[in-house]
C-alpha cells in the first residue's frame, strides 16, 4: 500500500517520519517474533488490559512449523457472543490452516463470565460501549503479546468481524490503521461518532438487504432479544462514502455479474461492486447480498435462526475475504 519513492522530493517530511516509525515498529516486531512458533493447532492466551483481564484464541495453521513470520486475521464475535462461538461459527480455521494465516478470535467484555460480550466499537453496543472499554488499546495489547509468542508479519495483520465485531474491526483500522493493513465488515456496518483515519486502509464489506437486525438502508433493527433493546445502525450507503472519501477513490464504482444461489440457497444473490483506484492502492469493495438474514455466509448453517434469520452460502465470506486481504501489506 505504500507507493515506491524514487528520492526524497517526493515525499513530505511528515510522510517520512510515518513511514520510518512504521519501518522501526516492523522491526522491533520482527525481532520480537525471532523465537519458535506456535505449534499448530489452537491455543487460548490471556492478558490485563487496564486492570480487566482480557483473553483471545488462536489457531496456528499447519505452516506455522516453518518458524516463518505469518499473516494474522482478528476475527471479532458479535454483540452478545464471545470468541469461542465465533471460532465455530465463522468457520475461519479451515481457511487459515489451508492459506497459512493466523486466526485470532479475541473475547469482548461486560457480559457474564464468556456470556454476553460485548466491543466498545463507538456508539454501540452494550455494556462495553455504555464504560468505555478501551478494546482499541487492548486490541494493539493483544497483537504484541501475540508476537511475543509466535513470529508474525506485522506488515500484514488484517480484521474482521460480525455484527458489532464488524463495528469493531471497522473501529480499529479507523483509529490504529498504522497496524491493519485491510479490514473487511460483515452485517455491520461503522459505528463512530468522530473518523479520521491518518492513512487509507483498503474495506471490503459485506451485507445482505434482508438483514432484519442490521438494516442495510440504516434505523433501528429488531430488538434484540437477549438485551432486549434495539440497536441504531448507520447506513452501508453511509459509511461507504467516508471509506471512499477518505480514501480518495474513484467516484465510479464497477458491478460485476450477480451471483445466484442454488439448492438451500435458492433464490439468494450476491453481486460486487468496486471502488478503484485508491489512495496508496487501496480498494472499497461491498458485497450486496439478498435472501440471507443477519448471518456470516459460508459459516454453519441454521445458528440461531429465529434471532440471526436465514442463513446461506451464496458466498463464502472466508474465501472472498482471504483473496481480498492476501493483497495488501502495510
Amino acid at each position: 500500500m505504500q507507493p515506491v519513492i524514487g528520492g526524497f522530493m517526493g515525499i513530505s517530511w511528515m510522510a517520512f517520519g510515518r513511514s520510518l516509525r512504521f519501518s522501526l515498529w516492523v522491526m522491533l516486531l520482527a525481532a520480537a517474533s525471532a523465537g519458535a512458533a506456535l505449534k499448530p493447532g489452537d491455543h487460548e492466551f490471556s492478558l490485563t488490559h487496564k486492570t480487566i483481564k482480557r483473553s483471545y484464541l488462536v489457531r496456528m495453521p499447519p505452516q506455522a512449523s516453518a518458524n516463518a513470520p505469518l499473516p494474522v486475521v482478528l476475527n471479532f464475535h458479535g454483540g452478545g457472543g464471545n470468541a469461542k462461538t465465533q471460532k465455530w461459527y465463522s468457520r475461519m480455521d479451515e481457511t487459515a490452516d489451508r492459506e497459512g494465516f493466523v486466526a485470532v478470535y479475541p473475547n469482548g467484555s461486560g457480559g457474564f463470565g464468556d456470556r454476553l460480550l460485548t466491543w466498545n466499537a463507538g456508539n454501540c453496543c452494550g455494556v462495553a460501549a455504555l464504560d468505555r472499554i478501551d478494546d482499541v488499546g487492548f486490541v494493539l495489547a493483544l497483537l504484541d503479546d501475540l508476537a511475543r509468542r509466535t513470529p508474525v508479519d506485522g506488515t500484514r495483520i488484517y480484521a474482521t468481524g460480525l455484527s458489532n465485531g464488524s463495528m469493531m474491526a471497522y473501529r480499529l483500522a479507523a483509529e490504529a490503521p498504522e497496524r491493519i493493513a485491510a479490514v473487511v465488515g460483515v452485517a455491520g456496518a461503522m459505528t463512530l461518532s468522530g473518523f479520521a483515519p491518518k492513512l487509507p486502509v483498503a474495506v471490503m464489506h459485506i451485507h445482505s438487504v434482508d438483514d432484519q437486525l442490521a438494516l442495510y438502508d440504516g434505523g433501528f433493527g429488531l430488538v434484540f432479544q437477549m438485551a432486549n433493546k434495539r440497536v441504531f445502525h448507520a447506513s452501508v450507503s453511509s459509511m461507504l462514502t467516508k471509506w471512499l472519501d477518505h480514501n480518495r477513490c474513484s467516484a465510479q464504482g464497477e458491478a460485476a455479474i450477480p451471483i445466484a444461489g442454488s439448492g438451500a440457497d435458492e433464490g439468494h444473490t450476491a453481486t460486487r461492486y468496486t471502488w478503484r483506484p485508491c489512495r496508496e492502492g487501496t480498494e472499497v469493495v461491498l458485497w450486496k447480498l439478498t435472501g440471507p438474514g443477519h448471518v456470516w455466509p459460508g459459516g454453519q448453517r441454521d445458528f440461531l435462526p429465529l434471532l440471526l434469520g436465514t442463513s446461506s452460502a451464496v458466498i463464502d465470506v472466508n474465501r472472498e475475504m482471504w483473496t481480498f486481504f492476501k493483497r495488501f501489506r502495510r
